[in-house]
């Protein structure tokens, strides 16, 4: 981690050391601005249950502009492409170097509990939790059943 600036040092040593409840996050050994990273689906979501494997790269800009995060495990969620890239404000325009991976885990795992349809990243379903949003977290369940609970 020689090459690391300070403040990435400190931040994989705090995820390290005191994980967030529910996100597990450990820097690649091969390249430490390489995260995996797991989430455990939060409780009383379709997600629930399910272990979601994201991947997390900072690129050499970082902290003076976000993290790259995208899901590897296939989600049903509006917010969520379907190449795992995630719609997420401070992963774009409100990103500030103020935020760290912490706050950008953690509001992962938020966006989890609190699909945003009225901002999507996939039309269609945003359009399905708009609709019907029983049946919208009834898929949500079945894709979670499906790819993250194995």
């Amino acid at each position: 981690m020689a090459n690391l600036n300070r403040r990435i040092q400190k931040e994989t040593e705090r995820l390290v050391m005191d994980p967030v409840p529910g996100i597990s996050a450990s820097p690649d050994p091969n390249n430490p601005r390489y995260f995996h990273i797991q989430i455990s689906g939060p409780i009383t979501t379709p997600y629930e249950g399910g272990i979601f494997e994201l991947e997390l790269y900072l690129p050499d800009e970082y902290p003076m502009c976000p993290p790259k995060v995208r899901f590897l495990t296939k989600i049903y969620h509006p917010n969520v492409d379907r190449l795992g890239r995630i719609c997420l404000d401070i992963l774009k325009d409100k990103w500030s170097p103020a935020l760290q991976i912490r706050s950008v885990l953690l509001s992962i795992q938020a966006l989890m509990s609190a699909p945003n349809p009225d901002d999507p990243l996939d039309p269609a379903i945003a359009r399905h939790w708009k609709e019907d949003e029983n049946g919208a977290n009834r898929t949500a369940r079945e894709w979670c059943l499906a790819y993250a609970c194995n």
